[in-house]
């Protein structure tokens, strides 16, 4: 739609008739010339308050739709633990992401993601928790004094590993990869934490969990 407005635009820029206007790599050019102008040129042009012919108006553009059909990423994490029984602390000793992205187009960018998100991911099922003052409502884990967030050191080398499948419901056969890691981290995270203190008779551990929340389910279960 717009490539044959472009054509108008283009034909009365160059003198010349629009039937006689092809357009390929981003030129407008004239049949058997060497008359043309850039696709940049004449969206320029097009905005001319003045000199334009009336019927063609202002501006160029076009709209389109593309059909959207949704697609699932998929990954299986690991994560291996070890507890500390005296004090609740759980130190992360290795974990491994591999994922489906469908096509990874830049593969070392898509490492970067998948190590934030599990980054996200180990801060939802370990630190991060927003408390309220129970008669107030004020919330007492507003700065970041009070809001742990992950850092570098609570992390072992995050082992990631690609087995992808390219999607059919686009072209380029991408799938999503942003949230892959905040996704599979916490559950990997706390089914790990709960095999380790399946031995001490501890059922459940909610998120986040802290030290004091890890110490506070083995005192339960004993």
């Amino acid at each position: 739609q717009s490539i044959e407005k472009g054509k108008k635009f283009a034909a009365h820029l160059l003198e010349a008739s629009d039937a006689d206007i092809e357009f390929a790599d981003g030129m407008f050019t004239v049949t058997g010339t060497d008359k043309a102008l850039p696709l940049a040129a004449v969206a320029r042009a097009s905005f001319a308050p003045v000199g334009m012919p009336p019927e063609l108006g202002i501006g160029l553009d076009g709209v389109g739709t593309f059909p959207m059909v949704p697609n699932f990423p998929n990954g299986c994490h690991i994560c291996e633990v070890e507890v500390d029984p005296e004090t609740g602390h759980v130190t992360i000793d290795r974990f491994v992401s591999i994922d489906d992205v469908g096509v990874a187009i830049n593969p070392m960018l898509l490492d970067g993601q998948i190590h934030g998100g599990v980054a996200q991911g180990v801060g939802q099922a370990m630190l991060e928790n927003i408390v309220f003052d129970d008669a107030s409502g004020q919330l007492l884990s507003g700065s970041f004094l009070d809001y742990t967030m992950p850092r570098a050191d609570i992390f072992p080398a995050i082992e990631v590993a690609m087995h992808n499948v390219p999607t059919k419901s686009n072209p380029i056969g991408v799938k999503g990869a942003g949230e892959a890691g905040c996704i599979g981290a916490p559950p990997a995270v706390i089914n790990a934490i709960q095999d380790a203190l399946a031995p001490l008779g501890v059922t459940d551990v909610q998120m986040p969990a802290t030290p004091e929340a890890v110490w506070r389910a083995i005192q339960e279960a004993a």
